[in-house]
């Protein structure tokens, strides 16, 4: 298998119609969608910030689904906004066909709204596109592709991802742990802390955390990896009085201060895109030590703790 992607390019997972019902229409008509119940054509109706069109929109999504969040209307609405626009032609899709494995296709056109009267069920907001005869196996992906690509979200950007599917398609093999890597520290902590996010998820309750939080569950999307403009949350929760967000961030072998900077911008994007009035952001970073960096950056902020982890390991004759 040749590499044929042009990795300049933005990359971006679609799931096409509830548990992949759409998928097979789509490879046989050649083409990918949305839809969220926005029954209308946007053709002359995209400005180029999704903000501004999510302004217009949440409350004609929350009008026609009284009993849905701000959340769930700022996800699909973003996502409408997502396909109709900000994918570019050339640009590539991955789709999953819900047997694990993600076809690959080019976006060959501009926004066109599909209505078909036909059917019950269909994406209206698409784009044209032209199948390839290349596809990747989900089990050939790095964590780090899996958990971006397995994402709750209908759409989603994978475009940081470009180079490692461009590889896949090559046949070369991925690692995505390397001691060369100058964002890790120290690869032992580095491999602790990438499992570390899947131990909490699991084990929340025995967590002193779960005494104020619950994880954040919507229909659309959850608290693990939780997306952003500028990348996913490890774990988003939300205090059992639904008045405060917090976000948590594992260090993952990054340089302390580097997290610190990340936090804040998700905690940002939380606050301004996310939060209901009245609602505050709190977050948390978690790492195995703290350091002189991390401790100089979080003196200048006093809405961000930190929580070192430690792991227990026992033998135990029998």
């Amino acid at each position: 298998m040749n590499n044929i992607l042009n990795t300049g390019k933005s990359f971006y997972r679609v799931v096409l119609g509830k548990q992949h019902s759409l998928s097979q229409d789509c490879f046989n008509n050649s083409y990918v969608g949305v839809d969220f119940g926005i029954d209308k054509d946007l053709t002359n109706d995209l400005p180029d910030n999704w903000r501004e069109f999510n302004k217009k929109n949440i409350p004609i999504f929350l009008e026609k689904n009284p009993n849905k969040s701000k959340v769930t209307a700022g996800l699909a609405c973003g996502a409408i906004h997502t396909m109709s626009k900000a994918i570019n032609i050339g640009d590539y899709i991955l789709s999953p066909d819900g047997t694990g494995t993600y076809r690959i296709a080019e976006v060959t056109s501009e926004y066109f709204y599909r209505h078909n009267e036909t059917r019950e069920h269909s994406l209206k907001h698409c784009r044209q596109v032209r199948w390839l005869g290349n596809s990747i196996k989900r089990e050939d992906m790095s964590e780090k592709l899996k958990n971006s690509s397995g994402s709750a979200l209908t759409l989603c950007n994978i475009s940081q991802y470009g180079e490692e599917i461009n590889n896949l398609l090559g046949g070369i093999s991925n690692n995505p742990i390397t001691t060369s890597n100058p964002e890790i520290e120290d690869p032992s902590e580095f491999a602790l802390e990438k499992h570390l996010e899947d131990f909490l998820i699991a084990n929340w309750h025995q967590t002193e955390l779960s005494d104020e939080y619950d994880i954040f569950n919507d229909e659309e999307v959850t608290g693990q990896q939780f997306p952003t403009d500028t990348g996913p949350i490890d774990i988003l929760a939300i205090s059992k009085d639904k008045s405060e967000l917090l976000i948590i961030e594992l260090k993952k072998g990054r340089a302390s201060d580097t997290v610190v900077g990340q936090i804040q911008r998700y905690m940002g994007y939380i606050k301004d895109e996310i939060a209901e009035d009245g609602q505050s952001v709190r977050g948390i970073i978690i790492a195995f030590d703290d350091d002189i960096k991390i401790k100089r950056a979080l003196s200048m902020t006093n809405n961000i703790s930190f929580y070192r982890y430690r792991v227990n390991f026992n033998l135990i004759k029998i």
